[in-house]
């Protein structure tokens, strides 16, 4: 299955690259396309002798690939969630901006994954490259780090649902897992966990605006907004208690 697919992007990547080279290219259409037939088919047996131009497509492919593959590969979807569910609990709704929220969910999402990216590269990207092992190989080899990843972080209540779904039974090993039931079991135990900490955090922020809400309503001042009040003093004892480094301490803890 793996195989087959790479076939199919294989063959599609051949056809951007004659695409480009027809825009650019200074030769007749039919020597383009015969040069990229030739890379198509040295992509196929020796994937250490592709050419520049065919390895910059493939890269080109692969980076408009990334988001998707961080979101669900990744503890990127716990972060950010855990992050924005902070900001709400705070109460200030543009501040941290949500730019800043995704560059430091995704800065943080490479410092926990950087060991199973290591891995992942010098297991099968690199082999592969250098001819060394075949794409079906490669593929497996590529694979493994990130499903022993999902299936530390993911609910056996979560993977028996999808396997319930889809009418299979349980594997007998992680190994044989799919990611078809794999990922988007994980994606949901991801999410499921980002809430409960969100949930957690809500609470002691819940309880300032408790107090502040039933004060003013003691003293009569009906008509101030009890946020008025609470956003300054939750504001100061979030930075007082040092809660950007307790919450990314627990929080990047938790995933490792």
């Amino acid at each position: 299955m793996a195989e087959r697919w790479w076939r199919i992007a294989a063959i599609a990547l051949g056809v951007t690259f004659a695409l480009a080279g027809v825009a650019h290219a200074q030769a007749p259409d039919a020597g383009i396309l015969g040069q990229a037939l030739s890379d198509l088919e040295t992509l196929t047996e020796d994937p250490s002798r592709l050419t520049p131009a065919f390895r910059l497509a493939i890269l080109m492919t692969l980076l408009s690939l990334a988001p998707a593959l961080v979101m669900m590969l990744t503890c990127f979807i716990r972060v950010l969630v855990v992050l924005t569910l902070l900001r709400q609990a705070i109460g200030v709704m543009q501040v941290p901006p949500t730019q800043v929220l995704t560059a430091l969910a995704l800065f943080l999402t490479l410092f926990v994954m950087q060991p199973t990216f290591e891995q992942a590269y010098s297991a099968g990207m690199g082999p592969y490259l250098q001819g060394d092992i075949e794409d079906s190989a490669a593929y497996q080899a590529i694979v493994s780090p990130f499903r022993d990843y999902m299936v530390r972080q993911t609910r056996n209540e979560d993977l028996l649902l999808f396997h319930e779904i889809s009418e299979q039974g349980p594997p007998e090993s992680p190994e044989q897992l799919g990611l078809s039931i794999l990922v988007p079991a994980f994606m949901l135990s991801e999410l499921r966990t980002a809430f409960l900490i969100g949930s957690m955090l809500f609470l002691p922020f819940l309880v300032i605006d408790m107090v502040v809400a039933s004060t003013l309503l003691s003293m009569g001042m009906i008509v101030v907004p009890p946020m008025m009040i609470s956003l300054p003093l939750k504001l100061m004892i979030f930075v007082l208690v040092d809660g950007w480094n307790l919450i990314i301490g627990a929080l990047v803890r938790g995933i490792l």
